[in-house]
C-alpha cells in the first residue's frame, strides 16, 4: 500500500529507521523503503501478509524465553498507549531488531497502528526494568491458545489441503483434503517426488530451502497427478519452529490455482465453441451457446433472435435488424434452479427498449458490460421492463451481439448474480470471441436453413396430394425430409390415373440433396406421368426413363452425380391384376385382407442411368383389400434386409381395420430404424389398399370381323345402358360403339373385343389384334371418310390406345351424373 494520508504522522525519522502500516486486520499495508534496506525484503513481498511473521519472541539469560515486552509509550496529542517490543528475526541481512508497536488506546478502535524498526541500542537491559512478568505470562498463554485453535482448524476443514513434515522431510500429519490429493496408484514420497509444469523443481527440494533458509515459498504452481491431464495446484510452505526457536519442520498448504482454474475454462470453452452449431439448426446453435457460458462464464445466459432468423429470412443490415422485427427469445438456461418466472421466457417475445448510446456498440458488433444502476438506466427505471429483463440480485450483465456480414443474428445476455466478480478484460473478450464464433455458426446456420425451406417447399411443391381416392385403390403418401446437417433429397411418390380406371403407383429416390437432387426429382417426375401417359406397360417406361437419364448425365458437368432408382407399379381394378418393374428399387410390401405379409417377389434392374439392361416385370393378381407399401431406403436403415423384414412386422401390426391409412403410414415412419426426429436421408412412403369394380359394373362381348357385328354391337351397349339407367349416354355411345367398331373391322379383321364399366365415369373399350396406331387427322370438305376419331373425341371427356401383347385397345371415358 503506497504511503497515504491515512499513515501516522508520528513514525520516527527514516534515516536509519524501518517504518511499516499494519491495518486493523494485522496485515502489512505500507512498508518503507529504509525497511528494505534495512532488513532486505521488498515491499511486494510483505505486502498484505501478516506482521507477526516477522516476529519471534525475546530471550533471557540463558537462552530462557523472556516473552513479548511490554513498554508504555507517550506521544504528542496521542496520549498513552500499551505497546510489545519483541526482536525481529529472519531478515536477509541476518539482524535482529527491535520492534516497537503502537495502536490506538481502545483494543476496539479500528485505526491502523504504526510500526516502527530500528536496530538495537546498547541500552537494551534498560528497556528489560520496564518488564512486566504478569503481562508476559498473560500474553503468552493467550497466544498458545489462540495458536492452537488455528492449528486445530486448519487440520480439520476440508476444503484446503494441509500438511506438517519434519525437517527430514517426513509427513508427520495431514487433513483429509491433503490425503484425497494422493493418486490412487502412488507411493510414499508421491508428494514430494512431484514436479512442477514445464520441468521445474521437485516440491521436496522446494521444502528443503525453506527448512535452511526459513523463507516461506509461496505461489508454486504444481500438477497433482500422475498424467498430463491432472490438476494444477498452487503451493505456500513456511517454517516451523518451536518456542525456544528451534526450526522443528515445514508446513504446507494445497489449494487449486486460480490461473489454472481459468485457464481449463478458457481452454474448455474454446473447445466446446467448435461444436456449436454441428446441427445447422438456428435454434439448437442457440442453446448450445448458451449452455457453453452458464456456467462457465455467468449465473444466467440467454439468446434472443429476430423473427427473421428463426423463419429463414436474411435478417436487415445492422442494428436496425433486430428492432425490424421484434426479437424472440430462444434458449435460457441458470447454474442454478430453473429460469426465473418473472423474466420474459424462452419462446415468447422480448419487449423493444428505447435507444441508448451503448446500444451504438451493438450495430458494429462490439460487446459492453451492464452494472445494475447502468441497467435499470438502459430500461428507463421501467419496473416492468426491469422485471422482465434483469434477473433478481443482478451483480452484473454482459451483452454481445450476434454479428456477421453486416447482419445481427441475435444478442447472446449472460448475468452474474451468485458470482460477485465483475465481467473484466480477459471475460469480455472471451465473450466477444465465442459470440463471433457462433455468429459465423448461425450464418452458415440460417443459410442452410433458408436453402432447406426452398428445398424442401419445391419439394413438396411438386409431390402430388397425400391422399386421394379412384375406383382402383385409396392411397395415402408420405415424405419426411431429411434433417440434421444433411439437406432435403429427391424423394418423390406420385399416383396416376391411368386409361380404364387403372391406377399407376410410382416411388422414386434422386442421387444426391439439396436444389440439383430436387430439380432433378421435377424432371423425372414429368418425365413419368408423361410416358404413363402413353400406356407404355413398366418395363418399357422404365427403358426410356434410363433413356432420359442418359442424356441428363452427359449434359451435366458432374455426370456421376446423376442417377435414381424408381419402381412403377399399374393396378387394373376391373380385372385385379397387377403389373410392375423397379429400375434398383426395392420391391413393395404387400399385406393381403387374411393378414399374410410379403415383399413382391420382384427382382430389380440396374438403377436408372446405367443403360443397356432390360427390366423385368412381375405380374399377378391382388385381391380386394391388399396393402402395398412402396417406399424409398431412408424408411428401411442403412440394413436394408433388417428393415425391411422389420416394415412387414410393423405393416401387420399398424394396420387395424378401423385406421386410417394416413395413420398407418404415420407410424410406419415414426418406427423406423434410428428414429430420431432428424432422419439422415429422405423418407417416403406410399401406402394403397386396392379396390376391385363389382361383376355387375363390367360387360364383355366378342364379335367376329363381320359387318353385321357393327350393328349387333351397338344393339347390346344400349340395351346394357339402359339396364344401367343410363339412357342419356346411349346416343353418345352409340356412335362411339359404331365407329370403334367399324374401324376393326375394316382395319384389323377379327376376333372383336367390346368393353362397357360404369364407375364414376362410363368406360368403352374396343380391343382388335391389329398393332396399327389410330391416328386423329382433320378431313376435307371433300374427303369421304375420316372424320370418326374426330367424332369420338367430340363426344367423349378422354380417349386413347395402348398396345398389349395380341394387339391393340381404343379406350374412352365419358363422364357420368
Amino acid at each position: 500500500m503506497p504511503p497515504s494520508a491515512d499513515r501516522p504522522s508520528e513514525l520516527p525519522d527514516a534515516g536509519r529507521v524501518a517504518a511499516a502500516l499494519v491495518g486493523a486486520e494485522g496485515l502489512i499495508e505500507w512498508w518503507s523503503a529504509a525497511a528494505e534496506d534495512l532488513l532486505g525484503w521488498e515491499a511486494g513481498e510483505v505486502l498484505g501478509t501478516p506482521a507477526r511473521r516477522l516476529l519471534v519472541r525475546s530471550a533471557g539469560t540463558g537462552g530462557a524465553d523472556t516473552g513479548w515486552r511490554p513498554v508504555r509509550l507517550s506521544g504528542r496529542d496521542r496520549g498513552t498507549v500499551d505497546a510489545w517490543i519483541a526482536v525481529v528475526g529472519g531478515s536477509r541481512v541476518g539482524s535482529s531488531l527491535v520492534l516497537a508497536v503502537s495502536g490506538a488506546p481502545s483494543p476496539s478502535a479500528s485505526a491502523p497502528v504504526s510500526v516502527s524498526v530500528s536496530a538495537p541500542a546498547d541500552d537494551g537491559g534498560d528497556r528489560d526494568e520496564h518488564r512486566d512478568d504478569e503481562h508476559r505470562d498473560q500474553g503468552r498463554d493467550q497466544g498458545e491458545d489462540r495458536s492452537g485453535d488455528i492449528a486445530r482448524a486448519l487440520f480439520t476443514q476440508d476444503r484446503i489441503a494441509v500438511a506438517e513434515f519434519d525437517v527430514h522431510l517426513r509427513l508427520v500429519r495431514s487433513n483429509e483434503a491433503f490425503r484425497a490429493l494422493r493418486p490412487a496408484d502412488a507411493g510414499s514420497d508421491w508428494f514430494l517426488d512431484l514436479v512442477g509444469p514445464g520441468g521445474g523443481e521437485r516440491i521436496g527440494q522446494e521444502l528443503a530451502r525453506v527448512v535452511d533458509s526459513g523463507r516461506s515459498m509461496a505461489g508454486r504452481n504444481y500438477r497433482l497427478g500422475v498424467s498430463e491431464t491432472g490438476r494444477t495446484h498452487s503451493l505456500a510452505g513456511f517454517r516451523i519452529s518451536d518456542r525456544p526457536g528451534t526450526t522443528v519442520g515445514v508446513a504446507v498448504m494445497v489449494v487449486e490455482g486460480a490461473w489454472d482454474l481459468r485457464s481449463r475454462r478458457l481452454v474448455e470453452s474454446y473447445r466446446r465453441a467448435f461444436e456449436i452449431g454441428s446441427s445447422l439448426d438456428v435454434v439448437t446453435a442457440a442453446r448450445e451457446l448458451v449452455d457453453l457460458v452458464v456456467p462457465a462464464l455467468g449465473d444466467l445466459g440467454c439468446v434472443d433472435f429476430p423473427d427473421d432468423v428463426l423463419q429463414g429470412r436474411d435478417p436487415p443490415l445492422g442494428y436496425p435488424g433486430m428492432r425490424a422485427s421484434r426479437p424472440r427469445r430462444v434458449a435460457v438456461k441458470s447454474a442454478s434452479g430453473p429460469w426465473p418466472t418473472a423474466m420474459t421466457q424462452a419462446g415468447e417475445t422480448v419487449p423493444i427498449v428505447e435507444e441508448h448510446p451503448q446500444m451504438a456498440a451493438v450495430s458494429v458488433g462490439g460487446a459492453f458490460v451492464l452494472d445494475p444502476a447502468s441497467g435499470r438506466a438502459l430500461l428507463s427505471h421501467d419496473p416492468r421492463l426491469i422485471a422482465q429483463l434483469m434477473p433478481q440480485g443482478m451483480r452484473t450483465a454482459v451483452v454481445c451481439p450476434l454479428y456477421h456480414r453486416s447482419r445481427l443474428f441475435g444478442s447472446l445476455q449472460l448475468w452474474r448474480t451468485d458470482n460477485p466478480a465483475p465481467f473484466d478484460e480477459d471475460d469480455l473478450g472471451l465473450v466477444q470471441d465465442l459470440c463471433d464464433r457462433a455468429a459465423v455458426v448461425l450464418d452458415n446456420a440460417h443459410r442452410y436453413t433458408r436453402e432447406h425451406s426452398l428445398v424442401v417447399a419445391l419439394q413438396r411443391s411438386l409431390l402430388p396430394p397425400a391422399a386421394t381416392r379412384s375406383a382402383a385403390c385409396e392411397t395415402a403418401g408420405t415424405y419426411l425430409p431429411a434433417g440434421g446437417s444433411v439437406s432435403a433429397g429427391g424423394d418423390w411418390f406420385d399416383t396416376i390415373a391411368l386409361s380404364s380406371l387403372r391406377t399407376a403407383l410410382v416411388v422414386g429416390d434422386v442421387i444426391g440433396h439439396g436444389l440439383p437432387a430436387t430439380a432433378t426429382m421435377a424432371r423425372l417426375r414429368t418425365a413419368v406421368q408423361t410416358l404413363a401417359d402413353l400406356d407404355l406397360p413398366p418395363d418399357e417406361l422404365l427403358t426410356r426413363l434410363d433413356d432420359l437419364v442418359r442424356r441428363m448425365a452427359a449434359e451435366s458437368e458432374y455426370p456421376d452425380t446423376v442417377g435414381a432408382t424408381c419402381l412403377f407399379v399399374v393396378y387394373d381394378p376391373v380385372t385385379g391384376h397387377c403389373h410392375m418393374a423397379s429400375a434398383g428399387h426395392p420391391p413393395p410390401a404387400l399385406l393381403l385382407p387374411g393378414g399374410t405379409a410379403c415383399h413382391i417377389p420382384l427382382t430389380p434392374g440396374p438403377p436408372l442411368g446405367v443403360g443397356e439392361h432390360p427390366f423385368e416385370v412381375w405380374s399377378g393378381a391382388l385381391p380386394p383389400g391388399s396393402t402395398l407399401a412402396l417406399y424409398t431406403d431412408g424408411l428401411t436403415g442403412h440394413d436394408p434386409t433388417h428393415g425391411m423384414s422389420d416394415l412387414l412386422t410393423h405393416l401387420t401390426e399398424a394396420s387395424r381395420p378401423e385406421r386410417s391409412l394416413a395413420d398407418i403410414g404415420t407410424e410406419l415412419v415414426d418406427r423406423r430404424p434410428g428414429f430420431d426426429g432428424h432422419p439422415d436421408d429422405d423418407v417416403t412412403l406410399l401406402i394403397a389398399r386396392t379396390q376391385a369394380v363389382p361383376d355387375e359394373n363390367i360387360r364383355r362381348w366378342e364379335y367376329p370381323a363381320d359387318v353385321t357385328a357393327v350393328h349387333t354391337a351397338r344393339a347390346d351397349a344400349n340395351a346394357q345402358l339402359q339396364a344401367w339407367g343410363l339412357e342419356e349416354q346411349m346416343f353418345a355411345t352409340e356412335l362411339v360403339v359404331s365407329e370403334l367398331v367399324t374401324n376393326a373391322i375394316r382395319y384389323a379383321g377379327g376376333p372383336i373385343g367390346l368393353l362397357l364399366v360404369r364407375d364414376h365415369v362410363l368406360v368403352c373399350e374396343v380391343s382388335d389384334s391389329s398393332n396399327t396406331q389410330p391416328r386423329l387427322r382433320r378431313a376435307l370438305n371433300t374427303d369421304e371418310g375420316g372424320r370418326g376419331l374426330f367424332l369420338v373425341a367430340q363426344l367423349t371427356n378422354r380417349w386413347g390406345s395402348r398396345y398389349s401383347a395380341h394387339g391393340k385397345t381404343i379406350w374412352t371415358e365419358q363422364n357420368l351424373p
